[in-house]
């Protein structure tokens, strides 16, 4: 049997000079395959995988969405 996993791409906006603790507090978390912060529109960039949807819905509004100084999340799930 296959074990499919649910991958995404989240881009995340945090207040000014937030971007490198953002990173490292989800930086450890399990299903966070690599995380970055980048320059341009967005400041951190989060590669997730993760067992369903539901899941990766939970991950994103429990443990990204409420790390300290992040503003806004857009997720760009992997076709």
């Amino acid at each position: 049997m296959v074990h499919l996993v649910v991958k995404a791409f989240v881009l995340i906006q945090v207040q000014l000079g937030k971007a490198r603790s953002v990173a490292k507090a989800i930086s450890n978390v399990r299903g966070v395959k690599m995380v970055h912060a980048v320059t341009g529109m967005y400041d951190v960039i989060a590669y997730l995988e993760l067992e369903d949807m539901t899941s990766l819905s939970d991950f994103v509004v429990k443990k990204i969405q409420t790390a300290k100084g992040v503003e806004r999340t857009h997720t760009a799930i992997v076709v």
